[in-house]
Order: C-alpha cells, then sequence, then structure tokens
C-alpha cells in the first residue's frame, strides 16, 4: 500500500460519524431546567465530529480517484434465510430500523399447496419473482414463509403503515407492530410481557431506536432522554427478554451505537445532566454506554448460547437529525456522501445473521467488519460500574445475568 493509501485509509477510519437507529419521538419526555445546571448548546469537539465525514470524503474522492472504492459501504452479503425465526427491531418505523425489518423479513422461503417440490412451471418461476416485484398480493393463498418480525414501535400508526409497506414487498404476512416507549418503563415492562405472553422463542433483539441532540428533558422515570432512552430503555428491554433469548438459542442481540462513542465518557455525578448539559454531549455518551453494554453483557453470557455485538451504521439520512438545524443544512449539502437508511441498516443485519462470528460475540463492528472502539468503550472497570449503576436505576438486582446464566 502506497504511503498515500495508507493516509487515505485512516483518514477513512474516522469518517461515518452519525447513526440513525430508527427515529424515536419524544414520547413522554418532560422538559427540565434544574436549578444550577449548566446548558451548552453544544460542543465544537461534536460539530466537528459530524463535519469530519462530508469534508473528507468530499477531499478524498476528487482528488484521487483510485479512493473512490474505499468510501464504498459495507455490505451483508449473508444468504441465510429465518424462516420459523422471530426477530424484534426497536424504533422499526423508519430509517435504519425500517430497512432492518424489512431485510429480515423477506429472509424466507416460497411455499404454496397447489405446488410440488418437482413443479417447474411458470408459476413456481412468478411465485419466486413476486416478493423481489412488491406485488404478492396478487395471489390469494399463502406462499411465503419467513421470519415472525415485530415492530416496536412509540407511533403505532406510522408502524403499521410500514408493516403493511414490508408485507406488501417481501410477501411476509408475519411483519407484526407492537407498542414501544423507550421513555417509560412502564411500556417497556408492558412491551416485553405482551410479547412473552405471545411468543415461544426469540432468535434476534436489534437494540436500534434512540434519540439524538433533543432538548434537554426527561423520562417518564427521570432519566436524561439520551441516557434513559438510548441506553436504559434498551437495557431493561434486553433484560426482560433475556430467559426467552436463553431458551431460543443460538440467539443475538444487536445494539446500533456511533463513532460519536469516541466522544463520550461516562460521567457517573452526572448521569442525568443536572449539573452540565449539552445535547451533543448527551448522545456521545449514550452511544459509549451502548458499546460499554454490549461488552459486559456478552462477559456475563460467556458459555451461553446468546451472542451480543455493537454497530455503528455510518452517516446516514433519516429522521434522526430533526433537532439539529445545522445537521440538517450540513446533509442536504453533502447529500451524495450521506448513506441511505438501507446501506445504513447492512451492519446490523451482518451482526444479526451472518454465521461465523459466534466467537466475536461483545465486539464492535462497522462497515460490516470489526471497527476500534475508544479506551473508554474498552474499559472493563467501567463497564462493571455502569452495569451496577444501570441495575440500580432501574430496580433490577446486580446480578440478574450472572446468576442465571452461570449456574
Amino acid at each position: 500500500m502506497t504511503e498515500e493509501s495508507t493516509k487515505i485509509a485512516k483518514i477513512w477510519s474516522l469518517l461515518n460519524c452519525r447513526q440513525d437507529p430508527g427515529a424515536l419521538d419524544v414520547g413522554t419526555a418532560r422538559r427540565q431546567t434544574p436549578g444550577g445546571r449548566k446548558k451548552r448548546s453544544g460542543p465544537p469537539s461534536f460539530c466537528l465530529l459530524f463535519l469530519a465525514y462530508p469534508i473528507s470524503s468530499s477531499t478524498i474522492y476528487f482528488l484521487t480517484p483510485g479512493s473512490r472504492k474505499m468510501l464504498s459501504c459495507g455490505v451483508c452479503t449473508s444468504n441465510v434465510q429465518l424462516s420459523g425465526k422471530v426477530a424484534i427491531v426497536t424504533g422499526a418505523n423508519t430509517g435504519i430500523g425500517k430497512e432492518t425489518a424489512k431485510d429480515l423479513a423477506r429472509r424466507g422461503k416460497c411455499t404454496c399447496s397447489q405446488l410440488t417440490s418437482a413443479d417447474v412451471s411458470p408459476l413456481t418461476v412468478i411465485v419466486m419473482v413476486l416478493p423481489r416485484l412488491g406485488i404478492a398480493d396478487w395471489f390469494p393463498f399463502r406462499w411465503f414463509t419467513g421470519a415472525r418480525v415485530y415492530l416496536a414501535c412509540r407511533d403505532m400508526q406510522k408502524g403499521e403503515l410500514v408493516a403493511s409497506e414490508i408485507q406488501a414487498t417481501t410477501g411476509n404476512s408475519q411483519v407484526l407492530v407492537r407498542k414501544l416507549d423507550l421513555a417509560d418503563t412502564k411500556s417497556i415492562r408492558a412491551f416485553a410481557e405482551g410479547f412473552l405472553a405471545e411468543e415461544k422463542y426469540l432468535h434476534i433483539l436489534i437494540n436500534n431506536a434512540g434519540v439524538m441532540m433533543c432538548p434537554y428533558s426527561k423520562t417518564a422515570d427521570g432519566f436524561e432522554m439520551h441516557f434513559g432512552v438510548n441506553h436504559l430503555g434498551h437495557f431493561l428491554l434486553t433484560h426482560l427478554l433475556l430467559e426467552k433469548l436463553k431458551e431460543s438459542g443460538p440467539s443475538r442481540v444487536v445494539n446500533v451505537s456511533s463513532l460519536a462513542h469516541h466522544l463520550g465518557r461516562i460521567h457517573f455525578h452526572n448521569l442525568h445532566g443536572e449539573k452540565f448539559y449539552s445535547g451533543g454531549l448527551a448522545y456521545c455518551h449514550s452511544k459509549l454506554a451502548n458499546i460499554l453494554f454490549t461488552k459486559e453483557l456478552a462477559r456475563r453470557l460467556k458459555g451461553s448460547r446468546v451472542t451480543t455485538y455493537s454497530v455503528h451504521p455510518g452517516t446516514v439520512h433519516s429522521e434522526l437529525i430533526r433537532h439539529s438545524t445545522a445537521l440538517k443544512w450540513l446533509w442536504q449539502l453533502f447529500f451524495f456522501f450521506i448513506k441511505t437508511p438501507q446501506q445504513g441498516a447492512q451492519t446490523s443485519l451482518y451482526c444479526a445473521v451472518t454465521e461465523g462470528i459466534e466467537g466475536l460475540s461483545g465486539s464492535h463492528f462497522s462497515d460490516c467488519q470489526l471497527a476500534w472502539v475508544s479506551s473508554q468503550a474498552g474499559n472493563e472497570t467501567i463497564a462493571r460500574r455502569l452495569w451496577d449503576v444501570s441495575c440500580d436505576l432501574l430496580g433490577l438486582p446486580m446480578d440478574c445475568v450472572s446468576s442465571s446464566i452461570m449456574d
């Protein structure tokens, strides 16, 4: 590799700083302005991290034509079929979550009582092609079996529309919508209770939903919105569904994080932003928490048939930036270097379905390959302390996993 290529590769490793895990409305948010809390509109370092991708990409793209290949997105090439499997995708009503759910739903096989295994008639060909054409409704009989995919959304109306779209596109009628508000632990517990009563198995849990750079507010339980939704909400959901994941093994948990975790720190004395607050940094802190949670969960699940992964989807055009006017303009200016939601979903899908990566449980991925994390993200002491604090805040026993897994 030439010196120029080496420099380009180093620059590229720092790009793709934005993530959209499926926009999640603030929902039960309660805006707060605690006395004595220092407000900050947004740190320059956070903005620069987001500027790095489009500016650097533009320079590399136009100055070195040979580097354009390096800017291509990772693609999940696995053709694993998920017939009979059950999956949950949070924040699946839009963005990356929607595309993730759509891909999972189409991973099945055609079945038809009117066809035999030896039938090679034109009808067989048509049935095989229908999922790709999005005209599954033309056939009056059930002809496709894929995964049963649950869209866990706060906005049920949007969720139902997306479910209908996915059903029509993939031919999979087993796309279901259930209400989940990650800003309210009562809603999380109600979702888990309903799912456990409805399903015998759970093979894939993709913790994809999130909020970003929203004004200072708290969840229904008094947690800072980013920390409460992006970390604590998924922490609780995973805990409540863990026994089902174990019983269904091999199973996987995928946590959508971000390259922005490099700017994150876990300030245990200010987890709820009451002493000082920045929407940009709060997002970074929560994305760091996602990786720490993934690594600690993997450690506690070692020896089980449940594996966990964290992913950085890349800089994706979606609704997550709705709270930042600056980023909206930036995305429009450099739209040709921003990933589509479908491209952003590839790494989540890679970790959810690719065979042979079980030994990499707890690892972080970007563009469908292993990615480096910050020193904070690799700190086991911080990960264990965050686990204990999270359990305490949610009223869970601190050994809620280890005691049941390692007996």
